[in-house]
Formats: C-alpha cells, structure tokens, sequence
C-alpha cells in the first residue's frame, strides 16, 4: 500500500466470517477449557440495530496489491491466546506469583 504511486484505501480482510461461538471454540480449545462454564450471554449488551453479518471484501487489495491472507482465523485465534498467555506469565513473574 505504502508503495503505490498514488494513496488509495485498501480492505484488509479474508473475506471470511466467523461466529463468536466459533472463536470461543477455537480459542478455549487452546487451553483446554469449556468455554460454557465461562462465558455467560446478556442480552442488555445487544446493541439495537446489531449487524447480523460482517464481512470485510478485499478483492481491490488482492487486485491491485497481489495482496493475499498469510494467517488463517484457527491460527490467528491461537495467536490472540498465546500472546495472552505469554503477558499472563509475564505479569505473574514480575508479581512473585511466577511459574518457577
């Protein structure tokens, strides 16, 4: 993008979509946990005019780029957890609650 000879706005996206209920799978799974006994759904937090699909279409970035996904959404799922988990340990060690 910062390459072009002229600016343009580019979609980065994988043109995919995904349920919350997908990413709780995925990202629970990774630290084999049931995410049920975690996660509870209140219905005050619905926004009113909630989107039922979002989905980012980056055909111009793919065209104009060659621009294509390098990360699928399981491994970017893993990546979220793995980063929490690592910050996690970190915050622990620098507390005196480490995992030594």
């Amino acid at each position: 993008m910062l390459q072009q000879d002229k600016p343009d706005d580019y979609v980065i996206a994988t043109n995919e979509t995904h349920s919350i209920r997908e990413f709780l799978d995925l990202a629970f799974k990774r630290v084999n946990l049931d995410w049920h006994e975690y996660v509870e759904f209140d219905e005050r937090y619905l926004r009113p005019a909630e989107v039922e699909l979002l989905i980012g279409d980056s055909t111009k970035a793919r065209q104009q780029l060659g621009w294509e996904p390098s990360v699928t959404f399981e491994e970017l799922v893993h990546l979220m957890v793995d980063s929490d988990i690592k910050a996690l340990e970190t915050q622990l060690r620098g507390s005196g609650h480490g995992f030594d």
